[in-house]
């Protein structure tokens, strides 16, 4: 099995669980609070490692008690966290998460995740490699990553999330590229939603192609995903899951589409068993503790 290496954002998620959002202006009181490790990149590398890739996490945290928790979290889930680097005078990421009738809202402080540079990124991409890259570290080192995995042979997964204006050269660089519904939308500039047809998810998706990503992968919640490649767009059903939190379920999604590729996979098979594994995830609370291990996506597949 290759290399998966994410590049990418370290969060400390304050999640507050009530029965409804509160309206503005509006105090509720009674809602349970948990912290828990998230951001994006951290999310993707616990869900890569929790399937059995060997994963090495690549990002920037403040000197603080929130960043030691997450570097042992990192070390107790199995993800190599040398290249996890501390910034002085900046404050690790910090979420706040809040939770009702499953879905969540999300207000990020990046912190120390906006200060990553291309000169900290000490891990030397190799070929076979499988690396990862979202939006939620700066633009710049985002694409001299990918451009530098790219030449050294890696296979590079783009998660174009949170949405950014982007070059157009980018996605030269990207292998794959995933988003949901809305981020497609914006990407492609069209009208679409979770519900829309194939035919115009799949005319989405080949906008983006156009501009160099070899395979783009649009995750469509309880709609499934479409994968779209040169020989055309293929739908993958969702599978039924109980609802506790959806935080995290599209981080799941990539990370296991990379330990998946990583593994040797083909794209559409890595994606149906990606789709299991974020079924999976949504059944419990919070992003990175909520990643399935590979026994219990095997079993969800049994029962598909």
């Amino acid at each position: 099995m290759s290399r998966v290496v994410v590049c990418g954002s370290l969060n400390m998620d304050v999640v507050v669980q009530s029965a409804r959002r509160p309206a503005t202006g509006e105090t509720l009181l009674g809602g349970k609070v948990s912290l828990l490790p998230g951001g994006k990149g951290l999310n993707q590398a616990i869900a890569a490692a929790r399937l059995g890739a060997a994963t090495a996490m690549v990002g920037a945290v403040g000197k603080d008690a929130f960043a030691t928790a997450l570097r042992s979290f990192l070390a107790d889930s199995g993800v190599d966290r040398a290249g996890v680097r501390e910034i002085e005078g900046h404050a690790t990421g910090m979420a706040l998460i809040q939770v009702a009738g499953g879905d969540n809202s999300i207000t990020v402080a990046s912190g120390a995740n906006l200060e990553l540079t291309t000169a900290m990124v000490r891990q030397a991409p190799r070929r076979g490699d499988v690396w990862v890259a979202q939006f939620e570290t700066p633009l710049v080192t985002t694409e001299a990553v990918l451009r530098l995995a790219r030449v050294a042979g890696a296979r590079t997964i783009l998660n174009l999330a949170p949405f950014v204006r982007y070059p157009g050269r980018l996605l030269k660089s990207v292998d794959v590229a995933v988003l949901n519904e809305i981020e497609l939308a914006q990407a492609a500039r069209m009208k679409i939603t979770a519900a829309s047809p194939l035919r115009a998810i799949a005319a989405a998706c080949e906008k983006l192609r156009g501009r160099g990503a070899g395979i783009v992968v649009a995750t469509l919640g309880r709609h499934g995903a479409v994968v779209a490649t040169a020989d055309g767009a293929t739908r993958i059903p969702a599978l039924k899951a109980k609802v506790v939190d959806t935080t995290g379920a599209g981080d799941c999604f990539v990370g296991a589409l990379a330990a998946r590729l990583a593994a040797g996979a083909a794209p559409i098979d890595a994606a149906r068993y990606a789709s299991a594994a974020a079924a999976c995830s949504v059944g419990r609370l919070g992003a990175a503790p909520s990643m399935p291990t590979a026994r219990e996506v095997a079993a969800r597949l049994a029962r598909a």
